[in-house]
């Protein structure tokens, strides 16, 4: 499983090595404590940010380090390396921040992005609302303007970074009559009166990512907070970044499919029953076999997506294939590395329990396996 992919060179090979270091030194020894704690060491973010690990796609003129969405990749696949969920770094570098990047004016640019990026702001984005799910034209969040200023009302559920964030970018209605097109964005510093947090939620998997809910009552920021140049194009913002996001997610069920690979060969190889190791039997070569070419395949398209994207050419029926095919299948690979290991699979001081947990939501946020099979469906030919 030490393919390199066609997209790597030496300055990505040199952030590998950095990012590997960080991931191993920093993260991997603490992964227990952010799961009691449900949330990573805040000084891991600061930590990050002195290594120039954050924003890594992000302008430099921005504090950012100047790559594209390859430099990202890598402290992806090197934090799913190491058996990590906890730590929202995908979502603030590669997500938010990009938000700001495509929309934000100057001035919001210069106010949030170098903050980033040195790890002093930690950022996030607020969609889903209870009862939405994947509809975000119905969401009932609302930013009236008054005067200078916008009134936040609403409450956001499942937000990753949610209890560490310091700005929240929130999708809201600035124009409560309207499905999609009375949707945008606004920036909102989570020291505003009137916002508050909510429970951290307990989930099945990814115990140690601060997942909350947000509350906003009355909550004003000034009418500069809008991202965008005017009110209501939010929705198709939120549209133009998702395939970005869905990429993201993507990437990081291959790099956890690599990860079961490396986690349960070993275990095969060193775990003896019967007189000899459990790799000596036939069904855990060929299990091993399906899951090894699991893994390549999936590794090969994901390689593909990433080319595109840089590019600029990667469109969104491809991505939305990416996300569904990656996420399923990564789900079926950790399934039988769980086999593999036996009981020791089911116990959760095991990382490969922990992957499996960890992995069953992929299918379901940055848009569900159905609406990823929805998005494919309309792109395909109709006959003539």
């Amino acid at each position: 499983m030490t393919r390199r992919s066609p997209w790597m060179d030496q300055d990505l090979e040199d952030l590998r090595d950095l990012a590997r270091t960080f991931c191993e030194k920093e993260i991997k020894p603490n992964i227990d404590s952010f799961i009691a704690n449900k949330q990573v060491d805040r000084d891991l973010w600061n930590r990050a940010g002195e290594l120039g690990l954050l924003c890594l796609s992000v302008p430099e003129e921005y504090g950012g380090g100047g790559g594209t969405f390859a430099h990202e990749a890598v402290l992806i696949e090197e934090q799913a390396r190491v058996g990590d969920s906890s730590w929202g770094a995908p979502l603030h570098s590669g997500i938010v921040a990009h938000y700001l990047v495509a929309y934000g004016t100057e001035e919001q640019k210069q106010e949030w992005l170098p903050k980033m990026a040195s790890g002093e702001v930690v950022a996030a984005v607020a969609m889903t609302e209870p009862g939405t799910g994947s509809d975000l034209q119905a969401i009932k969040s609302k930013a009236i303007r008054d005067g200078d200023d916008y009134v936040v009302n609403g409450a956001k559920t499942f937000i990753t970074n949610g209890l560490q964030a310091d700005m929240v970018l929130v999708a809201v209605k600035t124009n409560p009559e309207e499905k999609g097109s009375g949707i945008s964005l606004v920036i909102v510093p989570t020291d505003a009166p009137g916002f508050r947090r909510g429970r951290v939620l307990n989930k099945i998997g990814m115990k140690g990512q601060d997942t909350c809910e947000l509350f906003f009552d009355d909550v004003r920021v000034p009418a500069a907070n809008l991202l965008g140049a005017k009110e209501g194009e939010g929705f198709v913002q939120l549209m133009l970044q998702l395939p970005q996001e869905r990429l993201i997610v993507a990437l990081g069920c291959v790099a956890a499919m690599e990860f079961a690979y490396e986690e349960t060969i070993s275990y095969v190889h060193t775990r003896t029953a019967f007189g000899r190791p459990v790799f000596g039997f036939q069904n855990t070569k060929f299990t091993m076999a399906e899951v090894a070419t699991e893994a390549r395949v999936a590794r090969s398209f994901i390689d593909e997506c990433i080319e595109l994207h840089i590019k600029g050419e990667l469109d969104i029926p491809t991505v939305a294939m990416a996300k569904y095919w990656c996420s399923e299948r990564a789900m079926k690979v950790v399934d039988k590395c769980v086999q593999m290991h036996g009981g020791y699979g089911y116990m959760e001081e095991y990382p490969i329990a922990r992957a499996f947990t960890d992995l069953r939501v992929q299918q379901i946020y940055a848009g569900t396996t159905e609406i990823m099979k929805e998005i494919i469906s309309r792109s395909l030919p109709v006959p003539s």
